[in-house]
């Protein structure tokens, strides 16, 4: 643990980040937005991932191997940073000693682009997420909030897609970094070998999200692209259409 931080760094260095993705638990950042991420990565960019709860609650593997799992995934898609704030696992609520947390953390490394669970989600850990992420932007741009360092907000939120359909008005070309992806949401052992426990936790999870990821990137005319949706409306050049 970093002195006066409230968070863990398990990989790299912190510092300010182009991307930065919130996963309720180790693997939702893959599973969801781990093309995007890679993309980020190989283009330059510095791109990370903090995982809100340490996955402890999950029947399969332990916060141990799940962390190391989280370093192996990393180095594989060339983060910049990954890191876990520790929240309960099954208990992520919009709370303010969590968002309290979480806006540390945005300050911290000034995302430009914060992706985020989408609140359309089965789990109740993944649209408590989106709420929790709600706040602490807000609470991270607050000039007299009682927190260390400068205020922050990002330029753009984007929410990716969990265990649920989504209408997305974003769609990203992941075509090229397959290969990456599928070795970045493998490096997760101890959760996609063995006995299916659920949709998301299987054997079966490259095939299936690959499915997806097909079926968005026939819309967009390429072969693979990830989904995501924003809220705010994007400003465009109409040069660039």
């Amino acid at each position: 643990m970093l002195v006066g931080m409230a968070f863990e760094t398990v990989f790299g260095r912190v510092g300010r980040l182009d991307w930065l993705c919130l996963a309720p638990h180790p693997d939702d950042a893959e599973i969801g937005a781990g093309g995007a991420l890679i993309r980020v990565a190989r283009s330059g960019g510095a791109a990370g991932v903090l995982e809100l709860t340490r996955g402890e609650g999950g029947t399969q593997g332990t916060p141990e191997v799940r962390a190391a799992e989280c370093v192996a995934a990393a180095a594989v898609m060339g983060l910049s940073w990954r890191g876990q704030l520790g929240l309960p696992d099954g208990g992520l609520v919009d709370s303010g000693a969590g968002a309290r947390a979480l806006a540390e953390v945005l300050r911290a490394l000034r995302p430009r682009v914060l992706v985020v669970p989408h609140y359309r989600d089965r789990h109740p850990d993944h649209f408590g997420a989106y709420h929790l992420a709600k706040r602490a932007v807000h609470l991270s741009g607050l000039v007299k909030a009682e927190l260390p360092g400068e205020t922050h907000r990002p330029a753009r939120v984007l929410l990716y897609q969990g265990n649920a359909d989504i209408t997305p008005n974003v769609l990203v070309d992941v075509s090229g970094v397959q290969d990456v992806w599928e070795r970045a949401v493998l490096a997760h052992h101890s959760q996609f070998s063995g006995l299916a426990v659920s949709e998301t936790v299987t054997p079966e999870i490259v095939e299936r999200r690959r499915a997806r990821l097909m079926y968005w990137g026939t819309l967009a005319r390429v072969r693979y692209a990830e989904a995501f949706e924003v809220e705010d409306p994007l400003l465009i050049d109409p040069v660039s259409l």
